[in-house]
């Protein structure tokens, strides 16, 4: 129970640095309450899965979507979504889960900072910062429920996110990574993808699609150019003919690459 001050007795400041130290202070620049308003949509609405919430250390505890299939394997999949939505987001996100749940593979899908729906690209940079705190949270929460082999799907922005993490001093182990509609990053920022896949020695699925967003189809050949600077790296780009940004109307062209992948290089 926080402490309760007798006001005659404190100056101004001091009793505002006991109020500020007496409370949680919740370290996130994520719309909390738009978070907290995807949470009830999406529980009141799963039909498979199970709500997991997960802390990110930092005081914040973000929604994931843990679906666990009856006979699974060691292996399971974090599944990242794109900009301002959720983790049950009906493009490319939920047509995953249902895919890897028929496929026996267990999958976390977990809550990525998000903003209003009139923010764009370059008021995301400063949560970047965050992400680590989030996938590391949803590595762990796997471990814990016994899987050793965990691989990393994404998606647009969450593809640019999960870039960021892996180039960095990440700690904990990752088998492969599929990045779907990646495209070069946030421009005038330090969200670089280009840079990024140069480090990132993962085997990596770079996935698109032949309508996709202009960014990514312009940026195919710059990022297969700065995967393969790696040698001997386990890079492959594939670009789904007919499929847009979004995989809509080809979702099971979206969940047969992906599988295939995963059977390849995180089994």
């Amino acid at each position: 129970m926080p402490t309760i001050l007798n006001r005659r007795f404190f100056p101004g400041w001091l009793l505002l640095l006991t109020c500020l130290f007496s409370y949680p202070v919740l370290a996130t620049n994520s719309d909390v309450a738009k978070e907290a308003r995807w949470a009830e949509q999406v529980i009141e609405g799963l039909l498979d899965g199970d709500e997991a919430w997960l802390d990110d250390g930092n005081g914040h505890e973000f929604l994931g979507i843990f679906s666990e299939p009856d006979n699974a394997g060691e292996r399971a999949v974090i599944l990242v979504h794109g900009i301002g939505v959720h983790p049950n987001w009906p493009d490319v996100i939920y047509p995953l889960r249902d895919a890897l749940l028929r496929h026996e593979v267990t999958s976390l899908s977990v809550q990525m900072p998000v903003l209003a729906n009139d923010a764009d690209s370059l008021d995301y940079a400063p949560l970047f910062d965050e992400v680590a705190s989030r996938l590391d949270a949803a590595i762990v929460y796997l471990k814990d429920a016994g899987y050793k082999n965990i691989a990393i799907v994404s998606h647009s922005m969450g593809s640019s996110m999960v870039a960021h993490y892996l180039s960095g001093d990440y700690l904990q182990p990752i088998s492969s990574w599929v990045a779907i509609g990646m495209g070069p990053g946030i421009a005038n920022t330090s969200v670089d993808n280009l840079a990024a896949l140069e480090s990132i020695s993962l085997p990596i699925l770079d996935l698109y699609g032949s309508v996709d967003l202009e960014q990514v189809l312009a940026s195919a050949e710059q990022r297969a150019a700065a995967a393969q600077k790696l040698e001997g790296h386990s890079y492959r780009q594939i670009k789904v003919e007919g499929a847009n940004h979004f995989f809509q109307g080809s979702e099971a062209a979206l969940g047969r690459e992906v599988l295939q992948w995963l059977d390849r290089y995180a089994e």
